[in-house]
């Protein structure tokens, strides 16, 4: 089957068909993303009527692939398949030697059915859909592929840890390790202490499989970790001092960010670097991935903290338990864990603003449970209300060396606030009880789940390396591992949709109020997600 080419608002000529590359114009800047076809796949075989490249309507302009893929289409019908691929080495470096994947000849890979991933096979970024609609965006699907672009004993790589903790990072680290050593034979692997400062700071540790065999077992990062101290020009520098050619970067929004800055450096300089990011937050607030490795050991740990806050309060009485969990600008350990949970009357997430007084408000709730039954349990993620704090401490915004917004502990306020309200207002006695596991739940080994899902995440980011592919992060789309553009992954932050089913199920499970004042309030949350899924949107055409 025959296969045509266009670039849309591009004058480049059409690409050798022989290779199907394709690549941005000479006039489009190295932040455009690269769509990429493997040099070695024929034209008939992915069964293409047509592709087209064009520049997506985004801040970041990074590429896309469109084509039409279903043999009996007319050729003016587009079914809507988009690949959002990932860059390659082979863009900046087109005389590239690739060789045959050394699991060719692994025993524990002589038993599987299909050993490579093909280079057709995507995964759908929605699944959900109805008759007629359009095939959408789609992703690379990860694993290993039939040919490398680096010799096993030629690979140096490092792996480095940024930002904050959380369940699983020393499990990551140990499989990378692992999974470079002994699916592929690599023996020169080094450890970045300290963060991206450690970079040029040359703090520096030799990893082998020994050295992290059972690193697994603890909770924290075994690299040590830091924030800030991000200098692409330095870090580069060190990179190509040090001939490192494989990065594997574990860290949040912020350091993938950082990671596409240095895959950029690295592109512009010419380096055959592959640059790989392994998304880390304990919030689960990374986009397009179902969920971030830790957030299930996070949850199971909060269970602690609120079971002893309902054993607590229900011992005594009216007794108020407050439990403070994790959660800046998402509030999912909160949801999930007051799901799970089924003991907790009122959950609080930074998504949903509440209020205290008046018909509606939370004083009047907790009240109202306390005649019911004596006591309540009232669960609240760290970024909750902070506004309201604010403004009542008159307390100025400040950051941390992330950029990240330093957060009033919103916990010890609105047990103050409780307190003060029922003793001096409604002259009550209230037993309030409060507790704060923030640092015990991320700082914990991870469990059972998050270890294999670790391991999953650290053995496609080792795939994705040593097939050439860079700029990447990789994580499960539909509970399919895939390869993502950096960029996509940093664009937005995952919130809880006040308008989804979910946080439907955790109203009916605890009864509590929505705390909005009318419909008014309702119709400014629904515009406000409406408005944001329209600023999302990929435009594709006009």
């Amino acid at each position: 089957m025959e296969a045509s080419i266009s670039f849309i608002g591009s004058t480049t000529k059409p690409p050798n068909l022989s290779s199907l590359t394709i690549s941005p114009s000479s006039s489009s800047s190295s932040s455009n993303v690269l769509r990429r076809l493997p040099v070695h796949v024929p034209v008939p075989a992915l069964s293409l009527k047509k592709v087209s490249v064009f520049p997506r309507i985004s801040h970041r302009n990074h590429r896309l692939i469109r084509a039409q893929c279903s043999d009996g289409l007319r050729p003016d019908e587009d079914d809507g398949f988009v690949l959002e691929d990932v860059p390659h080495l082979t863009t900046f470096l087109p005389d590239l030697p690739s060789y045959p994947n050394p699991l060719k000849e692994s025993q524990a890979y002589a038993i599987v059915k299909r050993t490579f991933v093909s280079s057709d096979d995507v995964v759908a970024q929605n699944i959900v859909v109805q008759k007629g609609s359009k095939r959408g965006v789609h992703f690379r699907r990860a694993g290993p592929r039939e040919r490398v672009y680096f010799r096993s004993d030629e690979v140096k790589a490092c792996i480095v840890t940024c930002g904050g903790l959380c369940p699983g990072i020393n499990t990551v680290i140990r499989e990378i390790v692992c999974g470079l050593n002994n699916m592929y034979g690599v023996s020169n692997i080094l450890g970045i202490q300290g963060g991206y400062k450690g970079f040029y700071s040359k703090n520096t540790l030799i990893l082998t499989p020994k050295v992290v065999n059972d690193i697994h077992k603890r909770g924290g990062t075994f690299l040590q970790t830091s924030r800030g101290g991000h200098d692409t020009a330095k870090i580069v520098d060190n990179i190509q001092d040090r001939g490192i050619n494989q990065v594997y970067i574990i860290g949040g929004d912020g350091t993938q960010k950082g990671a596409e800055k240095i895959y950029k450096e690295v592109e512009r300089r010419g380096l055959q670097v592959a640059v790989s990011g392994i998304p880390k937050t304990i919030d689960n607030d990374i986009a397009v991935i179902d969920k971030s490795f830790g957030f299930d050991t996070a949850v199971e740990e909060a269970q602690r903290a609120i079971n002893a806050a309902h054993v607590e309060v229900e011992s005594v009485e009216n007794g108020v338990g407050i439990v403070k969990l994790m959660g800046r600008y998402s509030g999912f350990i909160a949801m999930i864990a007051t799901l799970a949970n089924r003991d907790v009357d009122c959950c609080l997430i930074p998504e949903s603003p509440f209020f205290l007084e008046g018909k509606g408000g939370l004083f009047e709730f907790i009240e109202q449970r306390l005649k019911e039954n004596s006591h309540m349990v009232i669960v609240i993620a760290e970024g909750a209300g902070q506004d309201y704090v604010a403004q009542s401490m008159r307390a100025s915004e400040t950051k941390d060396a992330s950029g990240n917004r330093l957060l009033l502990d919103v916990g010890l306020w609105l047990t103050q606030q409780i307190k003060d309200h029922f003793t001096n207002v409604r002259k009550m006695t209230i037993n309030m009880k409060y507790i704060d596991p923030t640092y015990m739940i991320r700082a914990i080994p991870s469990n059972a789940s998050d270890n294999v899902y670790c391991t999953l995440l650290a053995q496609s980011a080792v795939h994705g390396a040593m097939a050439g592919y860079s700029g990447f992060t990789v994580g499960p789309v539909n509970s399919r591992h895939a390869y993502i553009p950096i960029s996509r992954v940093t664009e937005v932050t995952n919130t809880v949709k006040l308008t989804d089913r979910m946080w439907a199920r955790l109203l009916a499970s605890t009864n509590q109020p929505s705390f909005l004042t009318g419909e008014g309030a309702l119709q400014n949350v629904i515009d406000m997600e409406t408005q944001e899924k329209i600023d999302n949107m990929k435009i594709s055409s006009i």
